[in-house]
């Protein structure tokens, strides 16, 4: 697990978001991970994920204060998170500045609704190449359409692995574009659900925020990010 940490970019937040920027005006191709204790922990069953995270051509950012901590621990750089929802402000407010191309795949076809009445009241000048809502049945065949499509943008929620899975797929046949998997972000983009308070945000705590407002969580939480923890040790000790 560790080499996977060791990947991760030690840019703080400012500096990764301006080099966004940069590869969006230079029409870069880069596919994005947002990398919390699930995916590692999905790195040790899943052989796709696993690849995923060894390939040298994708980003893999800190989204989650656990995987700070961990970078901290072998002696990286890595100051603060960067998380998918910071990645989708941020990408739709550029994209508005700069007219840029963007293609939505995922979430219900309800919460997909809302978000694009959002864009087009907030953003208006985004163009929006391509909405599909996540419960399509050949979710293949529509990532192949958006690639052909040649978004500047593409955020896909279909949750970890499947979202992480189907963009590496397909990725190589793109042009250009930034592609991230972004899990639930639409529902929070969306006003569907709402983020944590700043206080929680800013004390690193938007886990327990999840957890008070959806208890069904905690399971999840302790098969990922509890685990995540004794791995780390156990490693530490090898």
């Amino acid at each position: 697990m560790k080499k996977y940490l060791k990947k991760i970019t030690e840019k703080t937040k400012r500096e990764y978001l301006e080099e966004l920027n940069e590869k969006l005006h230079n029409n870069t191709k880069s596919f994005i991970i947002t990398v919390n204790p699930e995916t590692l922990m999905l790195s040790k069953k899943n052989i796709d994920i696993k690849n995923i995270l060894e390939d040298k051509n994708n980003s893999l950012v800190p989204d989650g204060i656990a995987v700070v901590k961990a970078c901290q621990k072998i002696g990286m750089n890595v100051q603060e998170r960067i998380t998918g929802i910071d990645l989708c402000e941020y990408l739709l407010c550029l994209a508005n500045e700069k007219n840029y191309s963007l293609a939505l795949f995922g979430a219900t076809k309800e919460v997909l609704e809302k978000l694009i009445l959002k864009i087009k009241k907030e953003y208006p000048n985004i163009k929006l190449l391509e909405c599909s809502n996540g419960y399509i049945e050949n979710k293949e065949q529509e990532m192949k359409k958006i690639i052909e499509l040649n978004p500047d943008i593409c955020l896909v929620a279909l949750g970890i692995p499947e979202q992480e899975i189907l963009i590496s797929k397909y990725i190589e046949n793109a042009k250009k574009g930034i592609y991230i998997g972004v899990g639930g972000s639409l529902d929070v983009l969306s006003g569907t659900k709402k983020r944590a308070p700043e206080i929680f945000i800013k004390l690193n705590l938007e886990w327990l925020y999840r957890i008070i407002k959806e208890p069904k969580r905690i399971k999840r939480f302790w098969n990922n990010n509890i685990k995540f923890l004794f791995v780390l040790r156990k490693e530490s000790h090898e």
